[in-house]
């Protein structure tokens, strides 16, 4: 029971809006700040959660004003997950170029995608592709460093 005392929940849908969107990942880092997550792996959320919101209201949802992007967070001493459901009619990101593949250095499509993969501990896409499941496990060299 103390476990679930610890934990922090968002859920909610919120208009395809960007301000919208970060005033709800800033509740996310300071739930992740209350719970002393620091460093790179706070970094790596914060990025990451940026990058999904992006997807969701400018790929996902074209920016239209009557459609939303529900939202869920967890955020524990050792974890923090995050979903991120949009309307659009989703995508599958093993399709997506690889954009460090020298004829895609130019191309901006795709960096997001890789970058919420190579930051967090694990990601799913749902089977239409419009939602993403993402989790960041508390990493060891950021423990040491908070001791430090």
């Amino acid at each position: 029971m103390a476990e679930a005392a610890e934990s922090w929940t968002l859920s909610d849908s919120i208009p395809s809006d960007l301000d919208q969107g970060h005033h709800a990942i800033e509740k996310l880092l300071d739930a992740m700040r209350e719970r002393n997550w620091e460093g790179r792996d706070y970094f790596h959320v914060q990025m990451a959660a940026e990058e999904a919101m992006v997807n969701a209201v400018e790929h996902g949802n074209k920016k239209a004003a009557d459609k939303h992007v529900d939202i869920a967070f967890v955020v524990t001493e050792d974890e923090v997950y995050m979903q991120f459901t949009d309307e659009g009619e989703g995508f599958d990101p093993e399709d997506l170029p690889d954009p460090r593949d020298d004829e895609n250095l130019h191309c901006t499509n795709g960096r997001g995608v890789m970058l919420i993969k190579e930051m967090m501990s694990e990601v799913k896409y749902s089977e239409r592709g419009n939602q993403v499941e993402m989790w960041k496990r508390r990493s060891a060299s950021s423990e040491e460093s908070e001791a430090e």
